[in-house]
């Protein structure tokens, strides 16, 4: 059975190159689209990208939408669906104006990929973020154990992601010396730090909790205090891994090196949410917990201003689009305040002859019902 179509390798390897050059994409991006691709050769039988037609992108958006997700195994999502249709819409018309293709694929042909507006709408509906509350947290880390050298790190690990609402990405690569505890911040310097959209920015610790501050401030003193680490040395170390008696690898305490990716991170995540009883939330929703947080304590423009600029945002409309939607609980709770004082307050029509009877000289009074009469 074909498994790939070398004239169709070597038009994808251009495109990705396209796409990292040309359009700075990332590597994450990329491979997106290249699942995406190879989805569509899979259905098409890696039929040669010269013979497209139409056709073929209706046959294929027919396919997809009756696939389920290999985690879930339920259909998968509209989202999905839009995202690997908009990557292959975005390739064949690329392709439509490459040498060789030119007169082979047509630029509208690629219009075929597109999902209905009503499928649209639902792709890219705005839904509710999910985050963990400050208590839920806070229970969290209460509940971890901290008696090794790998329960430590993961308790601060979690505790620093509140602190200073860092990325995942960041959080690894981050050394010592880029906390201040003396200030209380974090020197987020992009040429050694990962931090999104390669930004050097300064964030100062968040007002979460004396206990918050005292877990960080702990590890980094045992790092440096008893472990005798210096100012490049990890922040968050890696696990040393090392055949144990039984033969077999085993954790065996801290390795002086970074992770290479985000995903140990997110285990130690889910691993003390789950052990907690709580469900998994991920590095990315402390932030959402941050902003949510922020939205009570700041009482001034300049003061979110401030709060938004902690996280990284040069715009706080950023903040507010991205990350500021007020939860639902919160919002059942403004609007059942307002109808409160609505009920509470005097109407116009109260109000008027308040002032009449006030004018006459008579005594006023208000009624269980907050209406207005005279006193006789």
């Amino acid at each position: 059975m074909k498994k790939h179509n070398p004239e169709n390798e070597r038009v994808k390897r251009k495109y990705f190159a396209f796409l990292k050059e040309a359009k700075r994409q990332s590597e994450s991006s990329i491979d997106a689209t290249a699942k995406a691709l190879s989805r569509f050769e899979q259905h098409s039988k890696f039929r040669d990208f010269k013979a497209f037609h139409f056709q073929q992108a209706i046959a294929f958006k027919r396919h997809l939408a009756e696939q389920n997700g290999h985690r879930s195994n339920k259909k998968l999502s509209k989202s999905t669906l839009l995202s690997t249709l908009r990557q292959l819409k975005n390739f064949f018309q690329w392709l439509s104006m490459q040498q060789g293709y030119k007169s082979r694929v047509s630029y509208s042909d690629a219009e075929y990929f597109n999902l209905s507006d009503k499928e649209t709408r639902i792709a890219t509906a705005k839904r509710q973020q999910s985050a963990p509350t400050m208590e839920q947290i806070k229970h969290v880390l209460g509940a971890m154990s901290h008696n090794t050298d790998i329960e430590r790190r993961n308790r601060a690990l979690i505790a620093f992601t509140l602190l200073t609402g860092a990325r995942d990405q960041a959080i690894a690569s981050m050394k010592l010396k880029h906390v201040d505890l003396i200030v209380g911040c974090v020197n987020q310097d992009a040429r050694e730090v990962q931090t999104k959209f390669s930004k050097t920015f300064t964030t100062y610790f968040f007002p979460v909790g004396e206990d918050i501050h005292k877990i960080v401030r702990e590890w980094i003193s045992y790092l440096r205090d008893e472990k005798l680490w210096g100012n490049d040395d990890p922040l968050f170390p890696a696990t040393r891994i090392e055949s144990g008696s039984s033969r077999r690898f085993e954790a065996v305490g801290l390795d002086r090196t970074h992770w290479s990716t985000t995903t140990p991170i997110r285990t130690i995540f889910r691993t003390a949410f789950t052990a907690a009883g709580l469900p998994y939330f991920n590095p990315h929703s402390f932030r959402n917990t941050l902003v949510r947080y922020g939205q009570q304590v700041c009482k001034t423009p300049e003061e979110f201003k401030a709060w938004s600029q902690n996280l990284g945002h040069e715009k706080v409309l950023t903040t507010f689009l991205s990350y500021g939607e007020v939860a639902y609980e919160r919002q059942g709770e403004i609007i059942r305040d307002l109808a409160a004082s609505q009920e509470n307050a005097p109407t116009d029509a109260d109000e008027i002859v308040k002032e009449v009877l006030q004018r006459l000289g008579l005594p006023v009074q208000y009624g269980q019902t907050k209406e207005v009469s005279a006193v006789r």
